[in-house]
């Protein structure tokens, strides 16, 4: 058995041959499997194996100390082969060993034995002056070096007996020259040393002392221990202080990360270093609980790592510590499900969040993960009693072990508390402007957004070509998609969104342009950083060339804005005629403000078909009202965004 105390029992032997009387038979051989100090740990623990082993028995060594052992056996290799079996089995401790009973003195178990105290053993020659033993047969104290005595009249002391000076006289006059280590004159060992003191050896924690151990701790205790290995990654169950198969399977799993004998049950030691490592970590880490409540939540924070720095309405803003680079951000507002979507998406478009990592938003409640190769970030927030509370952990990229410690505390201690959320007003001095306020959580914007429209049932997106070469990433709704087809020249592509898509329309188009001086509405995003809906703005189709004459252009006049490009041009009916192209860049041509120019529908039908995303056709259909047309609309325009 591993134990973090790995002292092993220290048997003082002695040179005496003679064996221990049971009252029936001399027995040759034990299996020492524990020692105590103590008399009373001893008949303790010496009650506890007999529950196990009936052949359990105790006797005090010569050392003070008190063995116990099972036994008799015949002889060792009995002995070894029994130890060697419960070994095998876990029953005994690993550092359990066969002894001689040599150095076996009063017996103290089992209570009322035959033999409480050394047996006289049948009658044996009297022992030579040449010979370890005494008159009673029982061993001499633990061999320590010392000096010869001086003198035909020193006594010899053993055991607490003076050999008469006579005898010790003769051996020093028969014996001048070192004979055979068996006799008194020449084995210095024989005789103990006065001033040296062996060092009492320290017990060894048996697996049935850390089961009894563990029994006696409090609930709590055994929460901390269950807290302590999910720290430590070993744990996932519940915190309720009851060790069953899981924490049993999580202590032995942590056992064996840290060089022990996976038993599944902690020793006393190990405890002890378990609970002291976790502390000294979450120390370091300045692990807190912090009650916030001006924003009416109580969560854990490093504020080792971390500090309060401002009041920012919906945040309260925790600032990295000595350079860190670790953030926090508390979430407190009010709210209901459609401001809990609102601060989803705007929660996206902060620099501290990434865009890449996952992110869903279900019910009440979101969660964002976004990393890049600077920062990992973590948000989560939730709707209750019209109450939007949540927070942030933005952590340099790298050490992502403490990170998950960290991330992991502030999970499971998260509280909304009270019934009110963060003051709007709070923390903002005048002298303050909205600029340094906001530093270090400042929106991030897209290089352009424009707009586009579903082409097919899968969530194709027809939109303008110019400027997608430049973006690093480019989403459909905040949707990533990749460019799957470039019309070249004549400035139209084809975008693939990357998530499933569903649209409510799909455009339909009509291959007949209509004559000039027709109606027309442009659909797009005219305002995308006011409104999240297309707006229809009417107009009229001037010519069906364009400004140099293109065949495949139309001019429209109409009030149109930067979002609208790449959105549809549509007819009466709703049909798609056309799609709105960039102003250019021409610097020497200045344009009236009401003039753009749009790609006819039958100059992209072709190329479109030639690549998989043919597009339907419009039937013959009567003009609809405006109201329909912004209801067909607002089911098949999209807001394209560029990014870096």
């Amino acid at each position: 058995m591993r134990a973090i105390s790995r002292t092993v029992s220290i048997v003082v032997g002695a040179s005496l041959t003679g064996m221990i009387w049971t009252g029936t038979a001399w027995a040759e051989a034990w299996v020492q499997i524990e020692a105590k100090s103590s008399l009373a740990q001893a008949e303790a623990r010496a009650r506890d194996w007999a529950g196990m082993f009936p052949d359990t028995t105790g006797f005090r060594l010569d050392s003070g100390w008190y063995a116990i052992a099972l036994g008799p056996f015949a002889d060792d290799a009995e002995a070894n082969a029994r130890r060697r079996v419960l070994r095998r089995e876990g029953l005994i401790p690993r550092d359990s060993f066969v002894a001689d009973g040599n150095n076996f003195r009063q017996q103290f178990w089992p209570v009322g034995a035959t033999l409480n105290s050394p047996a006289q053993a049948p009658e044996q020659p009297a022992p030579q002056a040449d010979t370890q033993s005494d008159v009673r047969g029982a061993p001499m104290p633990a061999p320590i070096d010392v000096e010869p005595l001086d003198g035909p009249n020193a006594t010899a002391q053993t055991d607490g007996q003076t050999t008469p000076p006579d005898t010790a006289a003769q051996d020093h006059a028969t014996a001048p020259e070192p004979v055979s280590p068996d006799t008194t004159t020449t084995t210095t060992a024989d005789t103990p040393a006065p001033q040296e003191v062996t060092p009492t050896p320290e017990p060894v924690e048996t697996l049935r002392d850390s089961r009894r151990l563990e029994a006696a701790l409090d609930p709590q205790t055994k929460r901390d221990i269950q807290t302590a290995l999910e720290w430590e990654g070993s744990y996932q169950g519940a915190i309720d202080g009851i060790f069953g198969g899981g924490t049993r399977n999580s202590i032995a799993d942590w056992q064996m990360k840290n060089d022990y004998e996976p038993t599944g049950v902690l020793s006393s030691t190990q405890q002890a270093a378990l609970l002291d490592k976790v502390a000294s970590e979450r120390a370091a880490l300045g692990l807190q609980t912090v009650t916030e409540d001006q924003a009416g939540i109580r969560i854990d924070l490093p504020m080792g790592l971390v500090k309060f720095d401002r009041y920012n309405a919906p945040f309260v803003n925790y600032a990295p510590k000595d350079g860190s680079g670790v953030q926090v951000l508390l979430i407190s507002q009010p709210g209901d499900a459609a401001r809990l979507r609102g601060l989803y998406d705007a929660m996206q478009t902060l620099e501290i969040v990434p865009t890449g990592g996952e992110r869903n938003i279900r019910g009440n409640s979101f969660t964002i993960e976004g990393q890049n190769t600077a920062v990992q970030s973590y948000t989560h927030a939730e709707l209750s009693r019209g109450q939007i509370k949540g927070f942030t952990l933005v952590w340099p990229a790298g050490d992502d072990a403490r990170r998950a410690r960290v991330l992991d505390a502030m999970k499971k201690s998260f509280t909304p508390i009270g019934t009110s959320s963060l003051d709007a007003t709070l923390g903002q001095p005048m002298s303050v402007t909205r600029a340094a306020l906001m530093a270090g959580i400042e929106k991030r914007a897209p290089i352009f957004s424009r707009s586009g429209f579903f082409i097919d049932a899968d969530g194709h997106v027809l939109t303008a070509a110019e400027g997608l070469d430049q973006c690093g990433r480019i989403t459909i709704e905040d949707h990533p998609a990749s460019l799957s087809f470039d019309g070249g020249a004549k400035g139209y592509a084809v975008l693939t969104p990357k998530d499933t898509l569903a649209p409510k329309e799909v455009a339909k188009f009509n291959p007949d342009a209509p004559m000039a001086g027709s109606k027309v509405a442009v659909a797009g995003f005219s305002y995308p950083e006011a409104l999240s809906a297309p707006v229809l703005n009417f107009g009229t189709l001037s010519a069906l060339k364009g400004l140099e004459g293109q065949d495949s252009q139309a001019r429209i006049e109409a009030q149109t804005r930067a979002g609208d490009v790449g959105g549809p041009v549509l007819d009466g009916t709703g049909a798609v005629v056309g799609m709105l192209l960039p102003s250019g860049g021409d610097a020497n041509r200045v344009l009236p403000d009401n003039l753009t120019v749009a790609l006819q529908a039958k100059a992209m039908a072709p190329g479109l078909s030639d690549n998989g995303f043919t597009p339907k056709a419009a039937g013959i259909s009567a003009n609809r009202d405006p109201e329909d047309l912004q209801q067909i609309a607002d089911g098949m325009v999209v807001q394209i965004s560029c990014w870096k």
